[in-house]
């Protein structure tokens, strides 16, 4: 929910320059099978920015497996429209609230997916170079 706020472009590229790195040392039939696994399972920042832009709050979360963070957004969004016959003001303040919130996420987009395929990328890596 927050990793727009505090992740950092030039550590993410670090990431992804180690990662090309170390699939480099890897054998023909070990880089073939990361990246059976790893292709389908690869993210679009195009994709995680259009969920984020429609602010239907929590989907660019489930897109990322952040099940937790899109819980929250989601249940934030809801309780906002369903104050807004209650309490509108409050309501408002609410929805302005989650949507300030994941104002950075939008323009973060590419950073945002680009750590996301980095962990996976690794978390899939680390298996393959206990192979014999």
């Amino acid at each position: 929910m927050f990793e727009a706020w505090h992740l950092r472009s030039e550590k993410v590229t670090e990431q992804d320059e180690a990662l090309r790195l170390a699939l480099r040392n890897l054998s023909d039939e070990q880089r073939s099978l990361f990246y059976k696994q790893y292709t389908p399972q690869l993210k679009d920042p195009d994709t995680y920015a259009t969920l984020n832009w429609f602010f239907v709050s929590g989907l660019h979360n489930f897109y990322l497996k952040e099940w937790l963070a899109g819980i929250v957004d989601l249940m934030l969004m809801l309780i906002g429209c369903i104050l807004l016959f209650i309490i509108p003001l409050l309501g408002v303040a609410l929805l302005i609230l989650v949507s300030l919130l994941e104002l950075p996420a939008l323009f973060r987009s590419q950073i945002i997916v680009a750590d996301y395929n980095n962990k996976l990328g690794w978390r899939l890596l680390k298996p393959l170079q206990n192979m014999p």
